[in-house]
C-alpha cells in the first residue's frame, strides 16, 4: 500500500486556510500494478484511518475502521476550493477521497498541493522516509510502518492459526492497531517538519499550475481497446507455449528459458558465452551454426519483455475502459521532466509494419492462424502493435503533435551556434547538415553523399553533451557500420564544427565551479547559478530553478576538479554524484525542453490532452478539429525564449501509432 500525506502551514486567523491529512487504506487490488485509480475502484476499498491537522495545529486521528466519523468542518473543507489541501503524493489522497465520498468526478485538483512535488523541486527523494532522512528530521517515518501496512492494509493468506480470514481488522491485534494510529500521526508530523524546513524555498505558482494540469490529464486518462488487449494476451500465451515446445524439442532441456540451462546447452554444443543478454545473443546469431542459431532466435522471441505492457494495461484499466495515473509530475527531479508509471508510455516499441491496421484487426478478432502465416515472429508483431491499444472515444480521433528536434534547437539557441540556427530557419535536416558541416561536403537524405547522414545522426545523438568515443559505441555506432578507427575523428570533427556548443559546455563548467567555490552568483549564456543555504540552484530562462543538494568541489578520476552533489544515482540510492560542464548543459537543455512542453500543454489545456510522451502531445479531438491549428498553437514561443526557433508537426489517427 502506498500513502499520501497532507501538510499545511497556517495563516493565523479564525478561518481554516489549509488542512493536512494522511490516510491509511485497504484494498485487495495491488496498488503497484493497478495504480491508485483502479485501486480505489475495488469493491472492498475503504479508508481505515484519517489523520489531519488544521492550519498546522495538533494532529488528530479519526478511526474510521472502528466507526468514528470525520468532523463536518473537515468534510466541508475537502469540498471547499478556498481551503488548500496539502499532501505527500497528493494524487493518492485526492483520488481515494473522491471514491470514498462517492463523487461522480474526482475532487478538483486546483485546491491541492503536493509536498512530494515540493521535495522533488528541491532535488530531494520522492519518498517521505527518504526526504526525512536527507533533511535529518527528528520526526521521521516510523520504521515499523511497512509491517503495519502489510498487516492492516493488504489481504492476508487464510491459515488455521488466523481462523481462515483473508484480512486483518483492528480487533485482531488491538496493540498493533494503536501503534498504527501512532504511525499515522507520525507521518503527518514528519510532513509538517518537511514543510517547515523547505518554507524558505517556495515553489513558484506557475509550477503548481503545471501540476494541476498534470492531475487533470491523469484524471482524464486514455481509453484502452480492452477487446484487443485481451486477444493480444491470449495470443502471446499461445505463442510462448509453441516457442517453448520448439525449444524443448531441439534442446531436450526441461526449461530452455533457464539462463544456466541454456548456457550449459550452448557450451556443450561448442558455443561458450557469459551472457544471454540482447546484445550478446545478437552478436552470437551472426556466426552461430544450426541448430544453435534457431534456438537463439526462439529465445529472443521469448524474451520480448515489452509484451508485459499488455498485462500492465489489463491491471491498470478502470471500469470505464480508461487507464489513468500514468504520468508522474517532476518524476525526474534533476530536470523536472515527467516520468511514466504503470504502462510506461515513455518506452513503447515503435511500429514499422506497413499493414498496421489489418494486422491489428487480425489480433482483435483472435485470428492466430492468419497472424502466424503473415509473420515469422508473433511476439515481434504483438510488440509493434502495443501502441495501437490506445484509442480515442467513439466518434473522435487522436491528434498526435510533437516538436521537431527540440533539444538540438534549444542547445543551438543557448550556444548561439549560427549555422545550426540557419538550418532550422530554412527547414533543413539537422543530421544531413551536421554531416555536411563535419565532412565539408553537401549531404542529402537519399541523395548526394546520403551515406554520411547516418554518421551525422549518430554524432548528433551521442556527442551533444560532451560524449566521446564511448558514447558513440553505446549509441550503437559500430553496429551501424562505423569503423573503430573512425570514432575519434568523428568526435573531433563534430566538436570543431560546433565551437559555440563546445564553448557553452566549458563556460557552464566554470560558472558552476566559481559559484560553488566562492558561494557567489554567476551567470553565462542567460543561465544563472546561485549558491544558497547549502544548495546550488541553476536558474533557467523560464525562471524555474534546478536544485542540487549539498554541492562541493571534489576530484575526478583524471585528477582534476569536479563538482559533486547529493542525489539519486545510477544505483537508485541516495548518493554523491559527480558532474561537469557538459553534463550540467544536458540537464539545462532537457529542463528547458521540458518547460517548452509544459508551455505547449498550457496553451492546449482546453483541447483534451490524454497523454504526452517526451516532446509529443496526444489529444482526443472531435473530427472537426484542425491538425494544423493544433501544431501552430503548440509551436508558440514562450515569452522567455525570444529568438528560439520552434517547429511542431503531427498527424491524425484512430489508434495511437508512430507516423
Amino acid at each position: 500500500m502506498f500513502f499520501c500525506h497532507l501538510v499545511c502551514i497556517g495563516k493565523g486567523d479564525n478561518t481554516m486556510n489549509s488542512i493536512s491529512i494522511d490516510i491509511e487504506t485497504f484494498s485487495s487490488a495491488n496498488l503497484q500494478k493497478s495504480g491508485v485509480y483502479r485501486y480505489a475502484e475495488s469493491d472492498d476499498f475503504e479508508i481505515l484511518l484519517f489523520g489531519y491537522s488544521m492550519d498546522g495545529g495538533e494532529v488528530q486521528v479519526v478511526d474510521l475502521a472502528s466507526g468514528e466519523e470525520i468532523p463536518d468542518e473537515i468534510m466541508n473543507a475537502l469540498m471547499d476550493n478556498s481551503v488548500t489541501k496539502w499532501a505527500f503524493n497528493a494524487m493518492f489522497e485526492r483520488v481515494c477521497l473522491s471514491k470514498w465520498l462517492n463523487l461522480t468526478n474526482y475532487l478538483d485538483p486546483t485546491s491541492w498541493k503536493c509536498s512530494m512535488i515540493w521535495s522533488a523541486y528541491m532535488g530531494l527523494p520522492l519518498s517521505l522516509e527518504g526526504v526525512g532522512a536527507v533533511l535529518g528530521l527528528e520526526k521521521q517515518k516510523l520504521t515499523e510502518g511497512k509491517d503495519l501496512i502489510k498487516y492492516f492494509c493488504t489481504p492476508c493468506s487464510p491459515t488455521k492459526s488466523n481462523g481462515g480470514r483473508v484480512r486483518n481488522l483492528p480487533e485482531h491485534d488491538k496493540e498493533k492497531w494503536e501503534r498504527f494510529k501512532a504511525y499515522n500521526i507520525c507521518d503527518v508530523e514528519s510532513e509538517m517538519s518537511i514543510q517547515q524546513r523547505l518554507s524558505k524555498f517556495q515553489v513558484p505558482e506557475n509550477i503548481w499550475e503545471e501540476y494541476h494540469l498534470d492531475q487533470v490529464i491523469n484524471d482524464r486518462g486514455i481509453a484502452i481497446d480492452t477487446t484487443f488487449v485481451k486477444q493480444a494476451v491470449v495470443m502471446d500465451e499461445h505463442s510462448r507455449e509453441k516457442l517453448m515446445a520448439l525449444m524443448q524439442d531441439i534442446t531436450n532441456l526441461e526449461n530452455p528459458n533457464s539462463v544456466q540451462q541454456m548456457k550449459d546447452w550452448l557450451a556443450d554444443n561448442g558455443l561458450e558465452t557469459e551472457s544471454l543478454g540482447k546484445k550478446a545473443v545478437a552478436e552470437m546469431l551472426k556466426t552461430a551454426p544450426e541448430p544453435l542459431g534457431t534456438v537463439l532466435e526462439l529465445r529472443q522471441q521469448l524474451a520480448k519483455s515489452s509484451l508485459k505492457k499488455y498485462t500492465a494495461m489489463e491491471n491498470a484499466v478502470c471500469s470505464d475502459g480508461r487507464a489513468r495515473g500514468m504520468f508522474q509530475f517532476y518524476g525526474a527531479n534533476r530536470t523536472g521532466r515527467f516520468s511514466g508509471r504503470l504502462i510506461q508510455l515513455q518506452n513503447l516499441p515503435q511500429n514499422h509494419m506497413p499493414d498496421l491496421e489489418q494486422t491489428r484487426a487480425l489480433v482483435r478478432s483472435g485470428n492466430f492462424d492468419a497472424l502466424t502465416l503473415l509473420y515469422d515472429s508473433i511476439p515481434e508483431a504483438l510488440s509493434e502493435l502495443i501502441r495501437t491499444a490506445f484509442i480515442p472515444r467513439e466518434g473522435m480521433k487522436f491528434i498526435v503533435a510533437d516538436f521537431s528536434a527540440i533539444e538540438a534547437r534549444v542547445i543551438a539557441w543557448l550556444a548561439g551556434e549560427k549555422w545550426r540556427i540557419e538550418v532550422f530557419q530554412n527547414g533543413g535536416d539537422i543530421y544531413c547538415a551536421s554531416a555536411s558541416q563535419m565532412f565539408s561536403v553537401p549531404v542529402e537524405k537519399h541523395g548526394l553523399n546520403g551515406h554520411l547522414r547516418q554518421k551525422g545522426k549518430i554524432a548528433e545523438l551521442a556527442l551533444g553533451y560532451g560524449g566521446s568515443v564511448g558514447a558513440l559505441k553505446s549509441m550503437g555506432a559500430l553496429e551501424m557500420g562505423i569503423e573503430e578507427e573512425e570514432l575519434q575523428p568523428l568526435v573531433t570533427a563534430w566538436r570543431q564544427s560546433n565551437p559555440n556548443i563546445t564553448k557553452l559546455w566549458w563556460d557552464v563548467d566554470r560558472a558552476v565551479k566559481t559559484c560553488v567555490k566562492q558561494k557567489t552568483p554567476t551567470e553565462t549564456h542567460g543561465i544563472k547559478f546561485i549558491y544558497q543555504s547549502g544548495m546550488l540552484f541553476i536558474v533557467l530562462p523560464s525562471g524555474r530553478r534546478l536544485a542540487y543538494v549539498k554541492p562541493r568541489m571534489g576530484e575526478n578520476m583524471f585528477g582534476g576538479e569536479s563538482v559533486t552533489y547529493e542525489g539519486v544515482g545510477g544505483t537508485k540510492k541516495w548518493d554523491r554524484i559527480e558532474s561537469y560542464g557538459p553534463k550540467f548543459v544536458e540537464n539545462i537543455v532537457q529542463a528547458i525542453s521540458r518547460d517548452i512542453l509544459c508551455h505547449a500543454m498550457q496553451t492546449l489545456k482546453n483541447c483534451s490532452i490524454v497523454a504526452h510522451v517526451h516532446d509529443e502531445i496526444i489529444i482526443e479531438a472531435d473530427m472537426g478539429t484542425s491538425l494544423s491549428a493544433i501544431s501552430e498553437q503548440m509551436a508558440k514561443i514562450p515569452t522567455w525564449a525570444n529568438g528560439l526557433l520552434l517547429s511542431a508537426d503531427g498527424y491524425e489517427c484512430q489508434f495511437y501509432q508512430k507516423d
